[in-house]
């Protein structure tokens, strides 16, 4: 059963056909049954202390970021909006997910709606896509400014990274619309029950008593299009960067453009690598148990969402200061 977020849209490799036993006539549920962690049910509630713990920093880290970036007009630039698109996705992200996954944990509460299982399902995937190309709009940020810093503010203009933002907005958004479409449309007459915490695009339409290996090639199709167009435009950037630093005449000189690279390289080795283990897990962990599948797919949305504001809060002098000031003017 795949259980993989960023799998995405991976994994979707195998044709899916369902049985026609214990069928009923049903086109579309009116519910579906969420079992959180299957086989740690007895855990749930322990788990989910570091669970609402990330999410909590991730909520008030992310927050922090915009309110800093709004307050403090020196970080009204290109890199800072970026890292505003960014912080807005980790918010959704985490929110789509954490709320309903703790309202299980909780309360018990397992049936989500089959609109709300959807729409779930696409903002998951939605921003997931959205945040893979943000890394790469702050990779051309960076790669204009350490490679033609003269040109910088002329390159990177408002209405420019207005432009970029839109692209990527409308890039996640078109891609996996067909991810609800096809769903919406599969006869699910088998059974209801998805042994996750959240609508994950294969768990739901594996329970479709159809063919639905449009759903599974459109799938693998997204994840490479998306992982292989954003990894290779950011190494190329990054190649480029390397370049222009090692041709610099000091090795403080060498040093201090490198530092202003490093929190995004943080970035996104968290979020790749983060990426690359859940896949890892699902495509070769066939014996691994399937709680662990899940609390791994569960982490990848959480990890980054909470460790993307404390890397750029951290390395970021600009942003660190402004936070400085914020609590001593309160006088904490």
């Amino acid at each position: 059963m795949q259980v993989t977020p960023f799998c995405l849209i991976v994994g979707h490799l195998l044709p899916y056909s369902m049985s026609d036993s214990n069928r009923t006539d049903f086109i579309n549920p009116s519910t579906f049954i969420l079992l959180g962690i299957p086989g740690l049910e007895a855990a749930h509630v322990w788990i989910s202390i570091p669970f609402s713990t990330m999410y909590v920093i991730a909520i008030f880290g992310n927050l922090a970021i915009l309110f800093i970036v709004k307050r403090e007009p020196s970080l009204h630039g290109p890199m800072y909006y970026f890292l505003c698109m960014l912080a807005v996705a980790d918010l959704v992200l985490s929110t789509s997910i954490l709320p309903k996954m703790l309202s299980i944990f909780w309360f018990n509460i397992r049936e989500i709606n089959f609109s709300a299982c959807l729409t779930q399902m696409y903002l998951i995937h939605c921003f997931i896509v959205m945040e893979s190309g943000i890394l790469v709009a702050m990779a051309f940020d960076r790669y204009v400014a350490i490679c033609d810093p003269l040109r910088h503010s002329t390159t990177l203009t408002n209405p420019v990274v207005t432009k970029i933002g839109l692209v990527v907005v409308l890039r996640g958004s078109m891609l996996v619309l067909p991810y609800v479409l096809l769903a919406r449309q599969w006869p699910y007459c088998r059974t209801n029950i998805i042994p996750h915490t959240h609508c994950e695009h294969m768990a739901v339409v594996k329970l479709a008593c159809a063919d639905i290996r449009v759903s599974s090639y459109y799938g693998l199709s997204v994840a490479i299009l998306v992982i292989s167009m954003d990894v290779l435009f950011i190494a190329v950037s990054y190649i480029q960067i390397l370049r222009a630093i090692f041709s610099l005449p000091t090795k403080d000189a060498r040093l201090k453009t490198f530092g202003t690279c490093i929190s995004h390289l943080c970035t996104i080795l968290v979020f790749y690598i983060s990426a690359l283990f859940s896949s890892l897990t699902y495509r070769f962990g066939q014996n691994v148990a399937l709680h662990f599948h899940v609390l791994i797919a569960n982490v990848y949305f959480l990890v980054p969402s909470m460790l993307n504001p404390i890397i750029y809060g951290v390395r970021t002098k600009q942003i660190r200061n402004r936070l400085l000031r914020l609590f001593t003017h309160k006088g904490i």
